[in-house]
């Protein structure tokens, strides 16, 4: 493990440096912490993200260890080229908070993993998946966000005319996620691309994790 002094893979503005030297003052042991920063998984269009504090000792030695100022950064060897080039910042906004700034993206591999190859090849780009996308994102995603809920497009087979959608947050793992999608989603879509032949959902909703909807 070497440590770098111009770090390159996270930057702090200085309202976010303020609030974690705040926190890490708060630790009872903090003499030798540093912050460390990882991607744990996707969330919507980018990827979810893991902030706490850990011994700087216990960074591996693929890690990449950074400085500013007198405070240590650790980003674990997996998440160095997903998080290159981030900003860490503080936003007034919702109550206050810290907000991770990142130039990179998930693949389509990481945003739908388990999802077979031929479905994902199918891809998001043609006609009838550009208009898709537009419905998800004006109409349906809108609708369903107030019990955390969304929906993204996976590929649309042009030529069968059947799109693959992945549902996350609240509709994940939901009991009632199949009306949703049948009586919701799917009337949406087609009403849009009326030569649509069918939707399926491709969501591994066994994962999911507190729906909004329980099933009794």
């Amino acid at each position: 493990m070497s440590t770098v002094e111009t770090f390159d893979v996270l930057s702090l503005t200085d309202g976010a440096r303020s609030v974690v030297r705040e926190a890490l003052a708060a630790e009872a042991n903090h003499e030798g912490l540093a912050l460390w920063v990882e991607v744990t998984g996707t969330r919507g269009p980018g990827y979810a993200y893991d902030l706490y504090f850990s011994e700087l000792s216990l960074a591996p030695g693929d890690a990449a260890v950074g400085r500013d100022g007198d405070l240590s950064i650790v980003v674990p060897a997996a998440s160095v080229e997903r998080l290159r080039g981030s900003r860490l910042e503080f936003s007034d906004e919702g109550g206050g908070g810290l907000v991770l700034v990142n130039p990179n993206a998930p693949t389509r591999e990481e945003m739908n993993p388990g999802i077979p190859e031929e479905i994902l090849a199918h891809g998001v780009e043609g006609p009838l998946g550009l208009v898709a996308t537009r419905v998800l994102d004006e109409q349906v995603n809108p609708a369903i966000a107030s019990h955390g809920g969304r929906c993204d497009l996976v590929a649309l087979d042009e030529a069968a005319r059947v799109a693959y959608v992945r549902l996350g947050g609240g509709c994940q793992g939901c009991a009632l996620s199949r009306m949703t999608l049948s009586q919701g989603i799917e009337s949406m879509l087609k009403e849009a691309i009326p030569e649509l032949e069918g939707v399926v959902d491709v969501t591994d909703h066994a994962s999911g994790a507190n729906p909004f909807y329980a099933h009794e």
